[in-house]
Order: C-alpha cells, then structure tokens, then sequence
C-alpha cells in the first residue's frame, strides 16, 4: 500500500497511479485504511510528522528534485530510503524558463520594458547566442538536461558539479577555484544548485561580486541560497543588469518585500518547473521493481550530501 500526499492535483496523481500500475493500492488522507499497512510515502510538502503515522515504512518518494522538506525531520528514520525524482518532466520547462530569461537579456527586452515606461524610442544592439556567456551552478540530473540543451542552442555553456564530469558541449569546472572561474566569465548566471548546508547563502556579495559587470543572475534552485540584502545592492550600484527569481526565502514572498516592486528584478511565484504526474509515476514505480528485486534506486538521497 502507498500513500499518497500531494498539494494539488490529487485526482490527476491518482488517475496515473492507477492507469500505470492497477494492483497497486494508493490512499490519501480521508480514506479508510490501515496506517499499519502502508509500505511507501510518495509526497510533495510533507506536514509535520505524517510519517510517524505509519509504523511499517519501507520508501519514501519525495515527488520533485529537491528534498529539503524531507531531510532533517524528526519523524523520517535515517535507516527509511528517501528517493526523489530526477526529471519527471522538469527539464524541459526548465530549460524554457531558462531560455526566457535569457532571450530577455540578449534581445534587450528588459531594457525595452523600462524604456517604454519612460517614453523613449531607441534600438539596442542585438547579440548572437553564441555571444552570451552561460555559467550553470549545479549539474546534477536536472542541470546536465538544461546545460546540454542550451549549449545545442548555440550558447556558450559552463558548469560547475562538486565532482569532475564530462558532457559534450559543455565546459565542467570543479573545486573551488573551478568555482571561482565559472563566476569570472558567466554574462548570466544560473542557480540549480540543491538546498544544502554548504549552498545556503552562497548567492552573496563577494560570489555576485565576482560576476561581470551587467551580469545577470537567474535563480531557480531555492531562495534561500540567496542573501537578498547583498543582491539588492549590487543592483542598486549597476554591478548586476537583471535578477529573475522564481524562489525565495519565504514563499509566498511576503508583501513589502523590496523584489515586489525593484526595477531590475523579474520575479515569478515558483513555477519554473513544475511536477508532471505521468513521467513521476513512472519513475516512482520503476523504483519500487528496483527496490523489490533488491537493486538500489534511482534517485536514491545521500545522508552525507543531503540530494
């Protein structure tokens, strides 16, 4: 038996489970079962101590690539394997989140959006892809798709990873000072790094201090990998051109918040990717053959990195 806990969208996760896998019994919250027999925990925003509710866990399915609501809880054993998704569909809205922050930089059209406001008229001169310098933070699953795909577009694409890795058509740099390069040559900067210890507050004054100048920076991963103060300032001095944010610190971003209304930041309600149910179905249950047949799952979350 699996349970199945979702934000929204419950009749659509239920319709996948069943259409892909009918011996299978799915239940959520409201139906009449047995905690006892609940075997797996496939979820999204987890409440507070849901798993202490079920004796006989043997899988947790974090539905998404980040897994922050689910480390470091209280009612999550560390012996329970915590599996989460690696792209159930993602990618590809991704990488068209992405392309649209950029195409806005290349072509100018937040410069045309101000100019407007301010009734002038006037061309900007246009860039090629292969002019735009792209430094991506963080190429897990998720991150080799995107970069990958926007070097076959015609950018020029870089990454850093903890770890040393080849991908055609795209620079890897490793280790600190791998990190500092990719910071020194990135025209636009992106974030799919994980929610960690290490990560939080990365996005700071002295690394945003080490883009180029009128370098943009375009988040994606998590809100908190950003000190917001800093980020603001070096808009403020012209250091940075354009921040798209698609997560914060709080989420929703509380009223008042100086992103609401900055000039030079574009933001947007945490969408730039969202779960599809189909794909993540899938995957969840390839998972569970792979577990029943005793062979580690895909996805499978480190105790000591925290992804």
């Amino acid at each position: 038996m699996l349970y199945l806990h979702v934000d929204s969208g419950l009749d659509s996760w239920r319709k996948a489970f069943h259409q892909q896998q009918p011996d299978l019994q799915v239940v959520v919250a409201g139906d009449d079962f047995d905690p006892a027999a609940v075997r797996w925990v496939a979820a999204w925003n987890p409440p507070e101590a849901l798993f202490a509710g079920f004796p006989n866990l043997e899988g947790i399915f974090a539905l998404g690539a980040g897994v922050d609501a689910f480390v470091r809880r209280d009612d999550l054993p560390a012996d329970i394997p915590l599996i989460r998704l690696l792209d159930a569909g993602m990618a590809q809205q991704m990488v068209e989140y992405i392309l649209w922050a950029l195409l806005t930089v290349q072509r100018d059209f937040d410069v045309y959006a101000r100019q407007q406001q301010q009734g002038i008229w006037q061309e900007q001169m246009a860039r090629s892809m292969g002019e735009m310098r792209l430094g991506i933070l963080g190429l897990g699953a998720l991150g080799q798709k995107v970069a990958q795909q926007l070097a076959g577009l015609g950018y020029k694409v870089a990454g850093w990873k903890r770890s040393p890795l080849i991908l055609e058509g795209v620079q890897v740099l490793t280790g600190d000072q791998g990190f500092d390069d990719l910071l020194k040559q990135s025209d636009v900067l992106i974030s799919l790094l994980p929610n960690t210890t290490q990560t939080r507050g990365v996005l700071n004054r002295s690394t945003l201090g080490r883009l180029p100048q009128g370098a943009v920076l375009v988040n994606v991963a998590r809100g908190v990998q950003v000190v917001d103060e800093d980020l603001l300032q070096l808009l403020d001095e012209g250091h940075l051109r354009l921040a798209v944010l698609d997560v914060f610190h709080q989420e929703p971003l509380v009223q008042g918040h100086p992103f609401w209304r900055h000039p030079r930041v574009v933001m947007t309600p945490h969408m730039a990717a969202a779960t599809l149910p189909e794909p993540a179905v899938e995957q969840v249950l390839g998972n569970l053959q792979r577990l029943a047949s005793g062979q580690e799952p895909l996805g499978l979350v480190r105790a000591d990195s925290g992804y």
